[in-house]
């Protein structure tokens, strides 16, 4: 069954150093959805080993459960964020939202 769109929540304003949740769930899906975020529509990788373009990460990411949690924001976080719920049937995607730094 194809995944429906997913219910995301995130914070409009989270002041610098904070910690911060967005979460992204949906309960049509099967198989079970796995969940991956995106950032002004780049991708979040969930592996946030450092690389030159995520060298200030501070998140992690479950694509099981569909929660990325920002440990320390800081302004390069600012962003519209969206999530795609996918599984073996197909993908939905929710809407952007904006989250300030």
């Amino acid at each position: 069954v194809k995944p429906m769109t997913p219910r995301c929540t995130v914070p409009k304003a989270v002041p610098v150093g904070k910690s911060a949740s967005l979460h992204c769930h949906e309960s049509e899906g099967y198989p079970k959805s796995t969940y991956s975020w995106y950032r002004n529509s780049e991708p979040l990788s969930p592996d946030t080993k450092p690389n030159a373009r995520l060298h200030n990460s501070s998140y992690t990411l479950d694509p099981t459960t569909g929660t990325l949690v920002f440990h320390a924001v800081h302004k390069g976080d600012t962003g519209r964020y969206s999530c795609i719920a996918t599984n073996d049937a197909g993908f939905a995607k929710c809407e952007e939202q904006e989250m300030e730094v």
